[in-house]
């Protein structure tokens, strides 16, 4: 700004000479009054190039200003660039890891389908494994309730066979209009053993079903030799929906069972065999064995009558010690009795007291007796009352 200002004065005074120089010879007074003119035109441009240096300085400063400015909007502008070229790495780098986190979780996804995939093909095969299962067990229990009659016939006969009795098939039923499943003979009793299994595969009826064939069984109470206990033989795979066993019908009884309760029904129904044969023993075999049977009743029962006497003397010998005997002595007596402790001889199920040595511990004690000089007790007693006898 200030070299144009020097340069436009030059300017002015270079032209003063000129004009100066070309109006040399005019007159005085014109030259005078031309430089006037010309001195206030000179003033008037000095003026207006005051005023346009001022316009210029003013513009200056602000040019400065604006300089500092674009300096300042430079610094700025630098920063945002190197604060853009971080973010655009940030993003960049974002941007990949953003690509590697949707790759794997592609991949877990993809392998999440194909796990789901694989469990529901698991559970399809499971499904129809189960549905397989249940129908193998239901035709299963239909082989069963199928052969049932055949597998309960086969197993009475073997029963019958082992133990010696007369198996009665349908066919050598006595009486023609029934014809019971399975019959056994026993002490001149017919024992019928009916096998009753399923129609079908609800269970629901089976224990209705069964009711009305207890009911049914009627037709063989009627003859005299025919046992009033009888047996409905069911499957053991039906055991669950049946809630009654037993049925009293007047008349006779029916028992609910299965096959495996076979044979030790059979085998008590040949005990009572047994005991009943006993009326067929000799007088003389029947005195033998009721004059035993009647010794051991005897012995118990004396024995029970001795223990009482002796628990209540013992009761009342001890009554008489808390209430007779001295306090301190008392007081010692409980210490010892604490201090006691019997051990009798323990009883295990599979060892048996055998007579012998019950006989050896006697002959022990007679002989401990005889050393000792104890004498001999005779067994002179007397009840407090009558009502003992009744236990003779």
């Amino acid at each position: 700004m200030e070299y144009i200002l020097v340069l436009i004065i030059s300017i002015a005074i270079v032209t003063f000479v000129l004009i100066k120089q070309k109006h040399k010879n005019s007159s005085v007074e014109d030259r005078t009054l031309e430089l006037e003119k010309n001195l206030s035109s000179k003033e008037e441009i000095i003026n207006n190039l005051q005023s346009k240096k001022e316009v210029l300085e003013i513009r200056l400063a602000e040019f400065e200003e604006l300089k500092t400015e674009n300096t300042v909007i430079k610094e700025r502008l630098k920063n945002t660039e190197d604060e853009r070229n971080d973010l655009k790495t940030k993003n960049t780098t974002q941007e990949s890891k953003e690509e590697a986190r949707n790759e794997a979780l592609r991949k877990s996804l993809e392998q999440s389908n194909t796990l789901q995939k694989s469990l529901n093909n698991e559970k399809e095969r499971l499904n129809d494994e189960r549905v397989e299962e249940k129908e193998q067990q239901m035709l299963d229990m239909k082989r069963l309730w199928v052969q049932h009659e055949k597998d309960v016939e086969s197993h009475i006969r073997g029963i019958c066979k082992d133990n010696l009795l007369k198996y009665i098939s349908q066919e050598d039923f006595p009486y023609p209009r029934n014809k019971p499943d399975n019959t056994i003979e026993i002490s001149d009793q017919l024992i019928i053993f009916d096998a009753k299994s399923p129609a079908s595969d609800d269970l629901e009826n089976f224990p209705k079903y069964i009711k009305t064939q207890t009911e049914s069984l009627k037709k063989y109470a009627k003859h005299s030799d025919v046992k009033k206990d009888m047996y409905l033989v069911i499957p053991s795979n039906t055991l669950k929906v049946i809630h009654q066993y037993t049925y009293n019908l007047g008349d006779y009884y029916v028992f609910v069972i299965t096959k495996d309760s076979l044979e030790p029904i059979i085998r008590s129904l040949i005990k009572i065999q047994e005991f009943e044969s006993v009326e067929k023993l000799s007088p003389e075999d029947r005195d033998d064995i009721c004059r035993i049977i009647g010794k051991f009743a005897h012995t118990t029962k004396r024995r029970i009558q001795i223990d009482q006497f002796f628990a209540e003397e013992f009761l009342e010998t001890l009554k008489k010690a808390k209430t007779q005997l001295p306090e301190e002595i008392l007081k010692s007596v409980v210490e010892f009795e604490g201090a006691e402790k019997l051990n009798p001889p323990m009883e295990k199920r599979n060892k048996k007291i055998l007579v012998e040595n019950l006989a050896s511990k006697k002959i022990e004690l007679d002989k401990e007796i005889e050393i000792r000089d104890i004498p001999e007790i005779e067994a002179n007693i007397t009840f407090k009352d009558d009502k003992r006898d009744k236990l003779k």
